[in-house]
């Protein structure tokens, strides 16, 4: 079966009428804060869905610090799908919703902590496979994930365990040692990515493991 294909923008959200999307709004100069919000699109209103959440209001000096990380690790899964490579501009940025949530585990481990510790942060993250970021998401969103929740609950548990030591797997219990920040090809594309009940039947490229494509572009083959 071939698999339909779409246009993206951003960093691989679909280019359809109101996607459910993480929108990330970079102000100009250097003062002022990143505002993470998630977007439901048209599932707002579906069990209570709101229409938005402000999910982080990040330091702009926290953002500088992991933005070029998280670019490229969002770059390499994206080229790895057969999409256009994206790139932060001042303004709104649209991302994928699997992909925002996995930003916004990184984002929330800094919002908070000392700049001497941003390294550790983007360290641990990368350490981390792409449902184990999901995990992590649905766990500290559940309770403590709106912006005015900074500093409690699973927002600051999330932030010493991706600041402060090597971070354990929260699905296999194994520990996994911090490294140099390298570019690496995805261990989600080397093996089956396993299925979480919070992500059972939402469309996203990401959680179907690579199954179907979407492209930036034109209509393609079909």
């Amino acid at each position: 079966m071939t698999a339909s294909r779409q246009k993206t923008v951003g960093f691989g959200c679909p280019e359809t009428p109101d996607p459910h999307h993480v929108l990330v709004e970079i102000p100009a100069g250097r003062a002022g804060v990143v505002v993470i919000r998630e977007h439901y699109g048209i599932r707002t209103g579906i069990n209570g869905l709101p229409e938005m959440v402000d999910r982080c209001e990040l330091p702009r000096a926290a953002w500088n610090a992991i933005a070029e990380d998280v670019k490229r690790e969002f770059n390499d899964r994206l080229r790895s799908r057969g999409l256009e490579p994206g790139r932060w501009t001042v303004g709104p940025n649209k991302v994928e919703r699997l992909l925002g949530k996995e930003l916004l585990v990184l984002a929330w481990a800094v919002e908070q902590c000392d700049p001497g510790l941003y390294g550790n942060a983007v360290r641990n993250w990368t350490g981390l496979r792409p449902e184990e970021r999901w995990w992590l998401f649905t766990m500290t969103a559940a309770a403590t994930g709106r912006a005015q929740d900074v500093g409690i609950g699973w927002r600051m548990a999330l932030r010493y365990a991706l600041t402060e030591n090597p971070m354990a797997d929260p699905m296999e219990g194994r520990a996994i040692k911090p490294r140099p920040v390298v570019r690496r090809r995805s261990r989600a594309e080397d093996a089956p990515t396993p299925r979480f009940p919070a992500f059972d039947g939402e469309d996203s490229i990401f959680a179907s493991n690579g199954e179907g494509s979407l492209v930036r572009g034109g209509e393609g083959d079909r």
